[in-house]
């Protein structure tokens, strides 16, 4: 009878984690990168009430008699399966056609992101829309990659070729390679720097920390940083970004399937204890 109980109780629990994740993916169904969760349930211990018995010259071999204590939460999984694009004609707005995340910088620590929603700040270097710094490489005479990863900016001081005194900044766009360009008023366009695209091993391992961003976890593996367009890294899209993958009308069924479920758990609940009633009754 308190197995039954006990039961039910871990079922409302596990419907109510399914309630709350299938709400947050519901509220951020417009965020920029977001990428919904989902769960993952499974049964906990059985009791054993008999074991097994292999089968002899007497009789045959028995199977064991085991009774379920109820359910659990085994996992809440990431859903990293590529957004809708949203062309915005913003210049740096980027989107990551493929695998990959961005790289910012947050105080001391990288932090990886899907949400290309950028912008140059006061000083000149490309932030997120928390102030985070978008990392990046700066480039040798050829146009490639040199040293390790520094804030994206507009300095022009980093120009390959480099930028003739007197010469000013007109304009600058970002190509599908990363690439930040700058255009002149000398007629020349220049690279200045190129932007970091990282990979994981498993990015379900990656663990949330808030602000559209991920942080690398014991299970997630080892960033590996490099360009668009390398290695498993997609290429960037200009002037877009992506969109929310939640799915509104899988979304809303999982709400009905948490509700039924939790509704069920409830029901176990309640004839367990009209049965223990009834037990009590016996002694009226």
């Amino acid at each position: 009878m308190l197995r039954s109980l006990f039961s039910g109780i871990s079922g409302l629990r596990v419907n109510q984690t399914m309630l709350d994740v299938t709400g947050n993916n519901i509220a951020n169904a417009n965020t920029i990168g977001f990428k919904s969760s989902s769960t993952v349930f499974q049964d906990t211990l059985s009791q054993m009430l008999t074991g097994a018995s292999g089968a002899n010259a007497a009789r045959g071999g028995t199977n064991p008699t085991q009774v379920g204590l109820g359910v659990q939460l085994a996992a809440t999984q990431t859903n990293f399966t590529q957004g809708s694009t949203q062309t915005t004609g913003r210049a740096t707005d980027l989107m990551i056609q493929g695998d990959g995340f961005f790289v910012t910088r947050k105080g001391n620590e990288n932090l990886y992101t899907r949400a290309g929603s950028f912008t140059f700040d006061e000083t000149g270097g490309l932030v997120t829309p928390t102030g985070n710094r978008v990392q990046g490489y700066l480039l040798d005479g050829s146009g490639l990659p040199t040293g390790g990863l520094v804030d994206i900016t507009l300095d022009t001081a980093n120009a390959q070729p480099p930028v003739p005194g007197g010469v000013e900044l007109v304009s600058y766009n970002i190509g599908s390679d990363g690439k930040l360009r700058g255009v002149f008023d000398d007629g020349v366009q220049r690279e200045m720097a190129q932007i970091a695209v990282a990979d994981f091993n498993n990015p379900m391992g990656l663990e949330k920390v808030g602000e559209t961003s991920f942080r690398e976890s014991a299970n997630s593996g080892l960033p590996q940083v490099g360009v668009a367009g390398e290695g498993r890294r997609g290429t960037l899209v200009g002037g877009a970004v992506e969109m929310s993958n939640v799915d509104l009308a899988a979304e809303f069924t999982n709400l009905i399937l948490a509700q039924r479920g939790f509704q069920a758990s409830s029901r176990v609940i309640t004839t367990s204890d009209e049965v223990l009633q009834e037990l009590v009754n016996i002694k009226r």
